[in-house]
């Protein structure tokens, strides 16, 4: 089978590793002095140093060429998806399509399947793949385990079956909003997280924070169209977990940084790498208060990242909340 991985950052090289062990596989960047590079070092020496990139793996920075494949999968950053879908619906239409982005579009609130709808049409055979993963494991081969879901479950199935492998396992799922939910807030919950961890509020503090921001993920996603079952496996708690307690989660960094009295700029700068929650913080607050959702984590680092309050202030707001039956 011939994949073509769309987006060679962290992630999508680490994907473009993982499925080359099966499969003929095809990455793409729209950056051409990114792709002679990548060519040249035979390593993703920007998002994935010291891991090779395998000889039977194929570069291309032609869309038309690459998009000439069995399976799309678009793993740009959120911001990207658009304008890919549209490009790929061009250069080869009908063709499946996953895609690895997560988030709310930016000045929409929109979901990353409202978004290929919009370029795709309604009818597309197409899906999200989600879960517990950072890339850098991924891309040296320890085991994982991730979501495909789709509105057809029989698509999702085909795919977890064609896809899946002893060291990336694969799991269908039919709740599409649900897992692009978790997959999304999980993000702005990392970034408090890393503010409670860089005040030093300890792991009691870290566990509740994760358990009461669990709830407000399953809050909105319900209110969206979510399964509250959804929220329990690997697209909800098992990501919300490692995001919030791994040290490579670059939401999470963000949050310490935000401890330690630094300026989203100044952090957005040293990371190098797109940290989802950030540009995704507003729009789920944003779209929590119009759905009449309450989001009180949400509305604290949102208030953060806006400047509106400093870090310490916001986990006082939230430690100064009346009690309240769980």
């Amino acid at each position: 089978m011939r994949i073509a991985v769309f987006g060679a950052g962290a992630w999508g090289t680490a994907l473009a590793l993982a499925f080359s062990r099966n499969h003929d596989v095809v990455l793409w960047s729209r950056e051409v002095d990114e792709i002679a590079a990548l060519a040249a070092d035979r390593e993703n020496r920007r998002y994935l140093p010291g891991i090779s990139l395998p000889a039977e793996l194929q570069l291309s920075d032609h869309l038309g060429d690459a998009a000439q494949a069995d399976l799309h999968l678009v793993v740009t950053p959120l911001a990207g998806l658009r304008s890919t879908a549209r490009a790929l619906q061009a250069a080869a239409p009908g063709t499946p399509l996953l895609w690895a982005c997560k988030g709310l579009e930016a000045g929409t609130a929109k979901l990353p399947h409202q978004i290929v709808a919009e370029e795709l049409g309604s009818d597309a055979r197409c899906g999200v793949l989600t879960g517990p993963s950072f890339a850098v494991e991924v891309a040296q081969g320890l085991p994982a385990a991730v979501t495909i879901a789709a509105r057809d479950l029989e698509f999702a199935r085909y795919w977890v079956h064609a896809l899946h492998n002893n060291r990336l396992r694969l799991y269908a799922n039919d709740d599409l909003v649900g897992a692009e939910v978790g997959g999304a807030v999980k993000n702005v919950m990392a970034i408090a997280a890393g503010v409670a961890d860089g005040m030093g509020f300890g792991l009691n503090a870290r566990a509740a924070l994760i358990t009461r921001g669990l709830a407000e993920i399953t809050r909105l996603g319900v209110a969206l169209g979510g399964r509250r079952d959804t929220f329990m496996g690997l697209a909800g708690l098992g990501d919300l977990v490692l995001t919030c307690t791994g040290d490579l989660s670059r939401n999470r960094r963000v949050g310490l940084l935000l401890a330690e009295g630094k300026t989203l700029p100044d952090i957005l700068a040293a990371l190098g790498h797109v940290a989802e929650g950030v540009s995704t913080t507003h729009e789920v607050a944003t779209l929590a208060a119009r759905l009449g959702v309450d989001m009180p984590i949400t509305n604290a680092v949102d208030g953060v990242l806006r400047g509106k309050l400093v870090a310490r202030e916001a986990v006082e707001q939230l430690l100064a909340r009346d009690p309240k039956q769980e």
